[in-house]
């Protein structure tokens, strides 16, 4: 299994719970938390993750503000949007600010393997 490092970005500890548990199904454990993006930054700069999964709506800085400023901290950071429908202005936003994938709330875990096969080997 590739070891790859993996940040879970919400304000949700229930979603932060079922990205983590859906990844560690797929055999990944080296998985790190933040339930705001002031956090997920910080995190990065740490742990420099592989992939990021990232909330769009949280308090203190917003995802597409996130998006932007961790990048600047670990720049091959894979950042995968996980919004929710109806933000399509706000994913497409994060797309221009350097994320590559997004997924849609609630989605299914295969969706989110798919998007991270995506990021890791396209």
């Amino acid at each position: 299994m590739d070891n790859l490092t993996f940040l879970v970005v919400d304000d949700s500890a229930f979603m932060r719970k079922v990205v983590k548990d859906m990844l560690m199904e797929n055999g990944y454990d080296k998985i790190f938390e933040a339930s705001n993006g002031v956090q997920a930054v910080e995190k990065a700069a740490q742990v420099k993750p592989d992939i990021v999964t990232m909330d769009i709506t949280m308090p203190d800085m917003d995802g597409i503000q996130a998006v932007k400023e961790l990048l600047k901290v670990s720049p091959k950071s894979n950042i995968i949007m996980c919004s929710a429908l109806g933000q399509r202005n706000m994913v497409l936003e994060a797309i221009r600010s350097g994320a590559k994938e997004y997924v849609v709330k609630p989605f299914e875990k295969s969706r989110l393997m798919e998007a991270i096969q995506r990021v890791m080997y396209s």
